[in-house]
């Protein structure tokens, strides 16, 4: 089975393949060449309507939400296996649709959705309720229920992952599910959607509608249909979905945009450091949320990291996503590689000093950028406060622990931080002080189903991972029965 053969590149509704009400279909460009490589259906308001009432019809009929938590974790675990079984094809396919290294697809992407689907498979059966000791001559207790029908809408730069990160709790839970891809990244979607049927999932439980988020992404937001949307995107498009879903009064869970600091101290192993650094940027084409473009580094290693960076940066290397020793490939999007270079542009018009990087890579067409070092910049510039996302970092000195933590909490975003020390107490203490949902101490990016992250201030609220997560796909309800 070739790749596009098993994405049909249609809707799924029900169940069902089916093209657009109007048969409107949009292009899939490959990144790496800038080119069109198939087409998938457009959904339209009443193809969104029609997912949402099957969503309703089959979270109704109860043949999900009617199961065990036990049973519903059969069925996850079944997904999580042949997610693994089918690794090479994902992996191909989220490489050519997001331009993502294959290797990196295949360790982190293919394998942490596996994971997501398991985790989430073993929590199903852990929802007790709580016996409530009250005066009452009563028996109190809650239980917790599926919230119904959930709107996930996700983003372009980690499909596969932030899918599952969202479908797998909502379905532990017991929900049923309307997901709108990104317009730009939709094949691993409706990869995944024959592999959720394939696994056992009853039709209608997982329906997908790829189009725009104008039109789809709007229709699904406002379609009173849907008891809870799950987004993840920018902080401007965020704050109209918060806005919106507030005038249903629906509950959401919102991870925005981030523009993370990384935190290096005089006694940090600096070997050790660097890596983590440059993996903090480079990290998909620095199209990561939780990245780390903000390096702060203290006044007495400054020159000396700097140094380290000039020369170990031009050394990623850069390329076509299809090759296994590539770390760095295209941006998503052409528009994405744009505002890169508006910002490196912006960033010499303010006199940084542009460390290495700074450019295009003129490599088949594709959208690539070299991963830029920039220093210099006053702490108010665009170009530090504002997010990038892009392999672009800026580097700043700092003379204290103090001075350090004002700085990176000095931005609207609060995603994560990270700290670079040798110092245990000096850790743990600067983590306690840092405005983030997530704080990874002498590395980056360790991340586990287990582990909740999210934002606070402009990056957002809730909890994507760990039962925190399913909680969010829960009510309380309380009973209360009298014993007179």
């Amino acid at each position: 089975m070739t790749t596009f053969e098993s994405t049909p590149g249609q809707l799924f509704i029900g169940g069902r393949w089916r093209e657009a009400a109007d048969g409107a279909r949009t292009e899939v460009v490959d990144p790496s060449r800038g080119t069109a490589v198939t087409t998938v259906a457009e959904a339209g308001p009443d193809d969104v309507d029609a997912a949402v009432r099957a969503a309703r019809e089959a979270f109704d009929d109860g043949a999900w939400s009617g199961l065990s938590g036990r049973e519903r974790g059969r069925v996850l675990h079944r997904v999580a296996a042949l997610i693994r079984e089918n690794a090479d094809e994902l992996a191909a396919l989220e490489s050519l649709d997001v331009g993502k290294p294959v290797t990196l697809c295949g360790a982190v992407d293919v394998t942490n959705a596996a994971n997501d689907y398991e985790y989430f498979a073993n929590l199903a059966q852990s929802q007790d309720g709580a016996l409530r000791e009250t005066p009452m001559n009563a028996l109190a207790y809650t239980r917790r229920e599926p919230l119904g029908v959930v709107a996930a809408i996700t983003p372009f730069n980690f499909p596969l992952i932030l899918a599952g990160s969202k479908l797998a709790p909502a379905l532990a839970a017991g929900n049923t599910v309307v997901h709108k891809p990104a317009d730009e990244t939709p094949l691993s979607a409706l990869y995944m959607a024959r592999l959720l049927q394939e696994a056992g999932v009853p039709d209608g439980v997982v329906n997908v509608v790829t189009g725009t988020g104008p039109v789809a992404g709007e229709a699904l937001l406002r379609h009173r249909g849907v008891d809870k949307v799950a987004f993840t995107g920018s902080t401007a498009i965020g704050r109209h979905v918060a806005s919106v879903a507030g005038e249903a009064l629906k509950p959401v869970t919102m991870e925005l945009g981030g523009n993370a600091a990384h935190i290096v101290f005089e006694d940090a192993d600096l070997e050790k450091a660097v890596g983590a650094v440059i993996k903090g940027f480079v990290f998909n084409t620095g199209q990561f949320c939780m990245g780390g473009p903000r390096l702060l580094v203290a006044r007495s290693v400054y020159p000396t990291l700097l140094g380290i960076l000039a020369e170990a940066v031009p050394g990623v290397p850069v390329g076509d996503p299809r090759d296994p020793a590539t770390v760095v490939g295209p941006m998503a999007a052409e528009k994405h590689l744009k505002k890169v270079e508006e910002y490196v542009a912006l960033a010499r018009m303010e006199g940084a000093r542009i460390v290495c990087g700074g450019e295009r890579l003129d490599l088949d067409g594709g959208y690539y950028y070299k991963p830029t070092v920039i220093a210099d910049l006053a702490n108010d510039s665009r170009v530090v406060q504002e997010e990038i996302f892009g392999p672009v970092l800026t580097v700043q000195p700092f003379d204290d622990e103090d001075e350090a933590v004002a700085l990176a909490n000095s931005t609207p975003y609060g995603l994560a931080s990270g700290v670079q020390t040798s110092n245990l107490a000096r850790a743990h203490r600067v983590a306690g002080r840092l405005q983030a949902g997530i704080v990874w101490v002498n590395d980056w990016a360790m991340l586990d189903p287990a582990v909740p992250f999210g934002g606070v201030k402009d990056s957002g609220y809730g909890r994507e991972y760990g039962p925190e997560a399913l909680a969010g796909y829960t009510k309380v309800k309380s009973v209360v029965v009298s014993l007179d």
